[in-house]
């Protein structure tokens, strides 16, 4: 089993016997764990019972299994995000009795959640004192594979502070060691020879014979956010990152937690969040660029997503913390699409990102479209407009319609002398009379970064040359954006690249 498929079995996988009968022995004293005994008294089952999604596997209702330890007289215990985070209900079983229990904060980045059980006066586990060492013994402790018996396996540690980057965390301090851990093991201490915890295991690889637990000081430095309610570097999902064998990538979104910045945003379990900010996610296979957007922006700011939904095979752009997912709205080639009768036409092998010569506004083109100009102008206001062209010849791009070729131009002034209906008439003008209008004329458009219209046109020149412009006012209102692209007959698959990677940076 890979640490992959790990993340995915630890909460989905990991059902099997009831909890109410787990563990044994005399009624315990409240007070912190010292001992393995003692532990033992502080160590909880949890079953998260919910309607998950799964990749390949679509829509199912299960009861997932894990671990978690309490830190607290009072009832908060500490575990995993993906232990229990969009789970409709929770049950918490400790020496034998039941206890209910609610999500008080969640990391999907750290793979942390901190839980209040229904109670008080529980004994309760301390955190290790000290350094940990290469080779010091550890003991993993928790419920592998559902078993309502307490389990206990020794080792040592390997690595004592490795970063880590997984398929559904990304950490800066992990705990390396050979203590095995299981499907259900996750959520539950490593904990030191005198009983007390040094990390949080999330994480198993039984070919390998490695095991992760999260460090102690990564925990306690958000540990106390999440006991007050906070989540931290989170949206509200369960999700692990998914690459494709057609390269595609995302984060998988298996549950959804009520209320949450992503629910708000109308982010669905099944959903693959394919971009973030206009960052591509999870292309190596990790949830390293989706938490480093949090880490840059907060959970909090206003973030541009893509999201794809294969239930539907829609795109869906919007914003968390701001406007709601809406279906993409993207310019199509006229004579294509259901009633076109023809196939999407081949994208190039190779593209190429060109810039301005500010190095503000960028899009991808194909490499056989090797003249640029990056330079600026005025326009007739005097606005400065940033500006980059390419194509096989600017020259006949610009005065004919025999050569592909696309300009992207973007300003800051020009929001005082334009509108997006202004700058798409002009845009349009080109268009006049010698080419012909696709008959869904004027279309909105947006992309999670812009918010405008387009237009397109077909057969133009004579030549079957199509004809695109966009004009579109960033949804931060910091700039206008405009593009104008012509494409020759065969080179239509270039749109859709050109179309998803233009954008300006102000």
């Amino acid at each position: 089993m890979g640490l992959g498929t790990a993340a995915v079995v630890l909460l989905a996988g990991c059902g099997g016997g009831g909890g109410g009968d787990g563990g044994g022995g005399d009624e315990p004293e409240a007070g912190g764990a010292v001992s393995f005994e003692e532990a033992e008294q502080a160590t909880i089952q949890i079953q998260a019972v919910g309607t998950f999604e799964e990749p390949g596997e679509g829509s199912f209702e299960a009861a997932g299994r894990g671990s978690g330890f309490i830190i607290d007289p009072s009832g908060l215990a500490v575990t995993n995000n993906h232990v229990v985070v969009g789970a409709g209900t929770l049950e918490v079983w400790l020496m034998g009795e039941t206890h209910s229990a609610k999500i008080l904060g969640s990391s999907e980045c750290l793979d942390l959640a901190v839980i209040d059980l229904e109670g008080d006066g529980f004994p309760y586990m301390e955190w290790y004192e000290g350094e940990v060492t290469s080779a010091q013994e550890v003991w993993a402790v928790g419920f592998p594979l559902g078993d309502p018996e307490f389990t206990i396996t020794a080792g040592i540690v390997s690595k004592t502070d490795t970063p880590g980057d997984m398929q559904w965390a990304s950490l800066d301090h992990t705990i390396e060691h050979d203590a095995r851990i299981r499907p259900g093991n996750s959520g539950g201490p490593l904990i030191a020879e005198d009983g007390r915890v040094v990390g949080v295991n999330y994480a198993g690889d039984d070919e390998n014979d490695i095991n992760l637990a999260i460090a102690e000081e990564e925990v306690l430095q958000v540990l106390d956010d999440l006991q007050a309610g906070t989540d931290v570097l989170s949206l509200g999902i369960n999700g692990q990152a998914w690459v494709g064998e057609d390269g595609s990538s995302g984060i998988f979104v298996a549950s959804v937690a009520s209320g949450s910045s992503a629910d708000k945003a109308g982010i669905a379990p099944g959903d693959l969040v394919t971009k973030m900010e206009g960052v591509t996610l999870a292309t190596d296979g990790t949830m390293s660029d989706y938490c480093q957007v949090l880490r840059t922006h907060g959970s909090d700011d206003t973030l541009a997503v893509e999201v794809y939904r294969p239930s539907e095979d829609v795109f869906y752009v919007g914003q968390v913390n701001g406007e709601p997912l809406v279906a993409e709205s993207v310019p199509t080639l006229p004579g294509g699409g259901e009633d076109g009768g023809s196939e999407p036409p081949a994208q190039p092998a190779d593209f190429v990102t060109v810039t301005d010569d500010t190095g503000q506004v960028t899009v991808d083109v194909p490499s056989s479209w090797g003249q640029v100009d990056g330079a600026s102008y005025e326009d007739e206001n005097g606005n400065v407009i940033l500006d980059v062209t390419a194509s096989p010849d600017i020259q006949a791009f610009q005065e004919t319609w025999d050569v592909s070729g696309v300009s992207i131009s973007a300003s800051s002034e020009a929001l005082a002398s334009w509108s997006v209906e202004g700058l798409l008439d002009t845009l349009a003008e080109t268009a006049a009379g010698a080419c012909t209008p696709a008959p869904e004329g004027r279309q909105p458009y947006s992309d999670g970064l812009y918010t405008g219209s387009f237009e397109a046109w077909g057969e133009c020149g004579g030549v079957g040359t199509t004809y695109v412009v966009i004009a579109a006012q960033a949804d931060d209102g910091s700039h206008l954006v405009w593009v104008r692209l012509q494409l020759v007959a065969g080179e239509e698959g270039v749109l859709e690249t050109v179309v998803s990677t233009f954008q300006a940076a102000f």
